[in-house]
């Protein structure tokens, strides 16, 4: 049966979406999927610990999420305008990718002001989208003096379906113990449960933690409104995967290990650059790779991931790689066990 938009609807009642963090975030609640026996376990995260041997492997996304959101007003009106950094188009002349709101009043030519005292001041110099936009940053000094305004000024990018300020603790929650490279707009959520302590136990175990590399956009939660899947069009995002990435996940293949992707976002990178012979390739590059079923995955064979919107193409991926009639009767199941979804909400560890 080919599977159509609706079948991804899912009645989600609204306080189970987790708008905080928790305190400790290796004790948020993991779901166990067995895909060959159809079993569904209820652990803790800690517990992941149990399901891992040595020399298997997690590969995790070390991206970095920067403060994205920024808030200015308009030359002469002083309207307040909502401005939203979805990529960097150039260094050199501080060109970026942005979303505006309100949209309309925002046109080609038109300043915006960004801080107390108008310290950073950029160009409307395109439209992209009904919302998007293309701005210059009208900024000589320096780069990383350049990027550090970015910083002060801006917001941690919390989802929207989290209707408050961003936090102090959000700073430090909403970004993975592991983050790395600046780059995302939207944290690689399954990686937000691992602790410092949890990695150290993972290495003690002898498992395999290499990094890549996933700069996440909006894409990631850009509703799909077609019917037919195979319309939707995913935004590119950049993805590098180095070979000392490619070597130990090539080993881990040869040796039948457990291959785990952690989160959607790494397994939608390794399955990008794969080669013939169903191995990893290094890559770097940008990826728009949309995942649904059915899909056959050639690198991880487990993947933990947390829980997801209705109609949303991560929900889709997750189908694809568990089946769609399993993923449907756990998301049933974890409605009724009251787990806690999106963003900063519990986990599914699908074997």
């Amino acid at each position: 049966m080919k599977l159509k938009l609706s079948h991804f609807n899912f009645d989600l009642p609204p306080e189970l979406l987790a708008t905080e963090p928790i305190l400790n975030r290796d004790e948020s609640r993991m779901m166990v999927i067995h895909r060959d026996s159809g079993k569904i376990e209820h652990k803790k995260f800690k517990d992941i610990l149990d399901y891992f041997a040595e020399d298997d492997v997690m590969i995790l996304n070390n991206t970095k999420v920067i403060p994205a959101r920024l808030y200015g007003n308009k030359e002469k009106t002083g309207a307040k305008i909502e401005v939203f950094l979805m990529r960097e188009l150039s260094k050199e002349s501080r060109l970026w990718d942005v979303l505006v709101d309100p949209a309309r009043k925002i046109r080609i030519g038109n300043k915006l002001y960004f801080g107390e005292n108008d310290d950073l001041i950029a160009e409307v110099i395109d439209n992209t989208t009904s919302r998007g936009r293309t701005l210059r940053f009208l900024h000589d000094a320096p780069y990383d003096e350049f990027k550090q305004k970015i910083e002060n000024l801006g917001q941690t990018p919390l989802p929207k379906y989290i209707k408050r300020s961003p936090t102090e603790e959000d700073e430090e929650k909403y970004q993975t113990v592991f983050a790395k490279h600046k780059g995302a707009v939207a944290a690689p959520t399954a990686g937000l449960h691992f602790s410092k302590i949890i990695l150290k136990r993972l290495e003690i175990l002898g498992v395999h933690l290499p990094e890549l590399t996933l700069h996440i956009g909006l894409g990631t939660f850009r509703p799909v409104e077609v019917e037919d899947l195979s319309k939707h069009k995913m935004d590119s995002e950049e993805v590098t995967i180095t070979d000392e990435v490619t070597n130990i996940v090539n080993n881990a293949i040869a040796s039948k290990k457990r291959i785990c992707a952690v989160g959607t976002t790494t397994i939608r990178a390794i399955e990008t650059p794969v080669s013939s012979y169903q191995t990893l390739k290094s890559f770097q590059g940008w990826t728009n790779k949309f995942i649904f079923p059915p899909y056959q995955f050639q690198i991880a064979n487990s993947l933990l991931t947390n829980f997801h919107a209705p109609k949303s193409t991560v929900l889709m991926l997750v189908s694809a790689f568990a089946g769609h009639d399993l993923t449907m009767k756990a998301y049933k199941e974890a409605i009724k066990e009251k787990y806690n979804f999106l963003s900063y909400g519990d986990c599914m560890l699908i074997l």
